[in-house]
């Protein structure tokens, strides 16, 4: 791995995954951009490459067809320059759970869910045998808050989280730092690809101030970044009430409240 790793972006077209882009280039990575949009990637690339002087290829995949997310997979496995990977790429469904076609919330949830945890796989025993890397894994507070009614978005971002929390307890004895972002409502594509009326959307963050504290996060080695919540030890008491209950789950019977009947 080089001093200054390369870095692995999906969803590196627009949004999120083009601010990822943009600051991590001004920081002197160089880029392997994924996405579908290769036009888009093409212009993003040819810009960074002017103004920041990095070396930017492009992989053209969509990530919900197997063959794509395999020569995704082998990028990462095989590129040894590659430090870094940026689980940047998902959508989202418009309307409730009973008006989504089937077919629409299985292409979601693989790409929300499978692509994350297939390429976060691919790239794992390479950073533990190197003993130095980076995830990032895009998710949503949505994950947190079920009351939101985006049912099944918000279940792939809830694996996204736990998802990220299980590798970061896992790797990071072995040098790999792992990140979960949970972005608030963020002004991207991402609203429109869903079919939401953008004209009916409340105000939202620009992407560029959820990245830049995304990266302040990454610096700081936080497991968790919540840009918007203003009050870190909220999310403390949150892990904490969780930390509670792990005791009860060791017993080997029904608690006492479940052994008769109301």
């Amino acid at each position: 791995m080089t001093s200054i790793p390369s870095v692995l972006i999906t969803g590196a077209s627009s949004g999120i995954g083009a601010a990822y882009a943009e600051r991590f280039a001004r920081r002197g990575h160089d880029l392997v951009l994924v996405a579908r949009d290769k036009a888009r990637m093409e212009t993003l690339a040819a810009r960074l490459r002017r103004d920041s002087g990095v070396a930017v290829d492009i992989l053209q995949a969509d990530l919900t067809d197997l063959g794509d997310l395999a020569a995704v997979e082998t990028r990462l496995r095989d590129d040894r320059r590659i430090g870094i990977l940026v689980n940047n790429a998902g959508a989202g469904l418009a309307g409730g759970f009973e008006q989504q076609p089937s077919d629409d919330i299985q292409r979601l949830v693989t790409l929300n869910t499978t692509a994350v945890v297939r390429l976060a796989s691919a790239v794992a025993p390479r950073f533990v045998k190197a003993g130095e890397g980076a995830i990032i894994n895009i998710g949503s507070v949505v994950g947190l808050v079920p009351e939101f009614g985006q049912t099944v978005y918000g279940a792939t971002k809830a694996f996204v989280l736990f998802l990220s929390q299980g590798l970061s307890f896992e790797l990071a004895p072995k040098g790999v730092y792992v990140q979960a972002v949970l972005p608030a409502a963020t002004r991207t594509e991402i609203w429109e690809r869903a079919g939401a009326d953008t004209n009916a959307l409340p105000a939202m963050m620009d992407v560029g101030e959820l990245v830049d504290a995304a990266l302040i996060g990454f610096d700081r080695r936080e497991a968790v970044t919540i840009p918007v919540l203003s009050d870190a030890g909220q999310w403390d008491a949150y892990q904490a009430a969780r930390q509670t209950m792990l005791p009860g789950f060791a017993q080997v019977h029904a608690a006492a409240r479940y052994r008769s009947a109301p």
